[in-house]
């Protein structure tokens, strides 16, 4: 069943979600070489709970750190390492969730690490505009599959290609709530989208095949091709206005 929120409790998701960005943009700013995935996660704790908040991650079904931190053709849940260095051309998703006041806030970006390879800038720049591209197809009256065919469709033009073992998710009291969001398919088809629902949209796209793997680890997914993948999420309220991107500072 697919919950829908009211007003208020889309101002209390908002109130989880700015944290989130807030972590997120410093995160960001820190990802350079010589810094490991593991002081990226131990930050973003620390700062979670300074702003009142508790990780949304660590914990979740045994994942042990605040922050899935995925590398090059990392595509998620990678797992944060003090032993994990990053280096220059690297490009690493940083994705990270709150809990505030019983609500929760989800987002993540791929970010460069010192100067990347133009081909690297450019599935980073595909991804973030699928991602927006499929926002606005947040609309009462529109489709789930409507956002992933938006997705789907701009980034298959650069040559790339859409995860399918992952997707986006309701989100409100609990990380994943109905629908399932996938960042591909039909467009038309799905259930209709309404005004209340709060959506975690999360295209993951790889240069290569769309093919992946988990690692003996049990959570790092990777490319079978081990071609770069690149993710980028915003939770988004639709309401009566439209879209609402809650993970914007």
């Amino acid at each position: 069943m697919v919950s829908l929120k009211s007003d208020r409790e889309i101002s209390l998701m908002r109130k989880a979600s700015v944290i989130v960005a807030r972590i997120l943009d410093e995160m960001a700013g820190m990802a350079k070489p010589g810094v490991s995935t593991g002081e990226l996660d131990k930050f973003a704790e620390a700062r979670t709970r300074e702003l009142g908040a508790q990780p949304a991650f660590k914990g979740y079904h045994g994942f042990p750190a605040s922050v899935c931190i995925s590398v090059n053709d990392e595509v998620v849940h990678g797992i944060p390492s003090p032993k994990r260095i990053l280096k220059e051309g690297d490009i690493v998703g940083l994705d990270f969730g709150v809990i505030h006041d019983g609500w929760y806030g989800d987002s993540a970006r791929t970010v460069a690490v010192g100067s990347i390879l133009p081909a690297a800038q450019k599935l980073l720049d595909a991804t973030r505009q699928g991602l927006m591209l499929g926002i606005e197809q947040c609309h009462e009256g529109n489709r789930v599959f409507d956002i992933g065919h938006a997705i789907q469709k701009y980034v298959e033009g650069f040559g790339f290609s859409v995860v399918r073992e992952f997707v986006g998710h309701g989100i409100g009291r609990a990380l994943h709530e109905e629908p399932q969001i996938p960042n591909y398919g039909p467009k038309g088809k799905g259930i209709p989208l309404k005004v209340g629902m709060v959506l975690a949209i999360e295209p993951m796209i790889n240069a290569g095949g769309y093919q992946v793997r988990v690692l003996e680890d049990g959570w790092t997914a990777v490319t079978v091709d081990r071609s770069l993948s690149a993710h980028f999420e915003h939770t988004v309220a639709i309401t009566s206005k439209g879209p609402e991107i809650l993970t914007l500072i």
